[in-house]
């Protein structure tokens, strides 16, 4: 398999049926691709479905405890802060101590902030443990990553990541409609006790069952001044950084629609709880097409060219959010479906971006996943207040979207400069250890 980028050590590929020389999972324990896709999907997922469960609850949180849609809000953003800050931790702890025991202490923590959210007395407190919970989760969505680059690279890498983002995918759908179903037995706050029971089981279930990828030899410990070198080196590829920023910037879209659209559709079109979280994953079904799309196109297309393509697609379909909810042509549908392009093409232009940015540091996989990480869900802290301060409405979003995905294509074009990239062989197909 030829490399993305020079100065990697080199990796003997190998097919589902024949072992990589420097695999760090034996026969007898790795699982296989369904079953690893599954496993990290679930921990992953942690991620969404904290973030998303709670959107149906968010008007009613509004009330409950008097303040406002965007200091609600706010809350939404200490989980990404919480995010963002603790895969810069995380990342390189995993590269010293391996994947798995960050892996599960990550998640016992977001367990414990979980739980303190059921007696939390006000806004100011919520928030504090809303940063705690992304704290913990990102664990899960730095490791995974990181475990998919352990036995991963290239064309196979963007193919397994986009299987994860078909479990992935199936937070965003299931989350909203679970969060609002739990409302109709419980308060918002037992959406909280759901996720810590969820934690729970994902930390019983990766203890007995997720092998550790990467061994002793691999690992770097080198302490805060090497963990900062190490950063250092990754803000010295230009190509890295701009993958990066164009992956924040597209995540930034994305966000721009997790944070926005319980207001949209409930304030703005009357829409119920349930009704929302039905109509929140509909749309989600789109993010999921479009990655499992991916790795059949693939077989044509280099990641190059299909991220360049899905970013253009979703500056068009924003901006055709922008005219249609500004015009107000069309209703609830035309909003629904624009929304729905926006988020095919963030489906498209996702897996893609990570694969590239990821391939150029393999000997560093935790710390290069973890700044990749951090910038994403930084660059979503920043953008969902945006939203609120744009009046909470469709044109907002719109506008959201097609300012990131613009900036994206304006970082490709002057930044990452695909067109110099080195393509992955067509044959490349995915390889894990076993």
């Amino acid at each position: 398999m030829r490399r993305a980028a020079q100065d990697l050590p080199s990796l003997v590929t190998c097919t589902e049926d024949q072992p990589r020389v420097d695999a760090p999972v034996t026969a007898a324990r790795a699982p296989g691709i369904a079953r690893l896709a599954l496993l990290l999907g679930g921990f992953v997922a942690i991620g969404p479905l904290t973030i998303d469960m709670y959107l149906p609850a968010l008007p009613t949180i509004e009330r409950e405890l008097e303040t406002t849609s965007a200091a609600v809000q706010l809350t939404l953003t200490g989980t990404l802060i919480g995010l963002a800050l603790g895969q810069l931790v995380l990342g390189p702890v995993s590269d010293a101590l391996g994947r798995k025991r960050p892996l599960l202490a990550g998640t016992a923590l977001h367990v414990l902030a979980s739980l303190l959210v059921l007696v939390a007395p006000n806004l100011a407190v919520l928030g504090a443990l809303r940063v705690l919970q992304g704290v913990g989760t990102a664990a899960g969505a730095v490791i995974a990553i990181a475990i998919v680059r352990d036995l991963y690279d290239g064309r196979a890498a963007a193919t397994m990541l986009s299987r994860l983002f078909l479990v992935l995918g199936a937070a965003p759908v299931l989350a909203p409609t679970i969060g609002g179903e739990l409302l109709r037995f419980t308060s918002w706050r037992g959406i909280f006790a759901f996720l810590a029971v969820y934690g729970v089981l994902m930390i019983l279930v990766g203890a007995r069952a997720l092998p550790e990828t990467l061994p002793a030899e691999r690992r770097q410990s080198s302490g805060v001044r090497g963990t900062l070198r190490g950063y250092r080196a990754l803000f010295r590829d230009r190509a890295y950084v701009g993958l990066v920023l164009v992956a924040g910037l597209t995540m930034a879209g994305l966000f721009s629609y997790v944070s926005g659209s319980a207001f949209v559709y409930q304030g703005q079109f009357g829409l119920d709880e349930q009704q929302f979280g039905l109509l929140f994953g509909a749309g989600a079904f789109w993010l999921i097409a479009a990655t499992q799309l991916n790795p059949v196109l693939l077989r044509v297309w280099s990641p190059q060219q299909l991220l360049v393509a899905g970013t253009v697609a979703g500056a068009a379909a924003g901006a055709a959010l922008v005219v249609l909810a500004g015009t107000g042509t069309g209703g609830l549908p035309a909003v629904a479906g624009s929304l729905w392009g926006v988020l095919a093409a963030c489906g498209l232009a996702l897996p893609n971006a990570p694969a590239l940015a990821l391939s150029r540091h393999g000997d560093t996989a935790g710390t290069a996943a973890a700044l990749l990480g951090a910038i994403q869900f930084g660059v979503g802290a920043v953008v969902s207040p945006v939203v609120g301060l744009l009046e909470n409405d469709a044109v907002a979003i719109g506008t959201v979207v097609v300012t990131a995905l613009v900036l994206a294509l304006v970082v490709l074009a002057v930044v990452v400069r695909p067109w110099e990239l080195p393509v992955p062989d067509d044959d490349a197909l995915p390889a894990v250890a076993h």
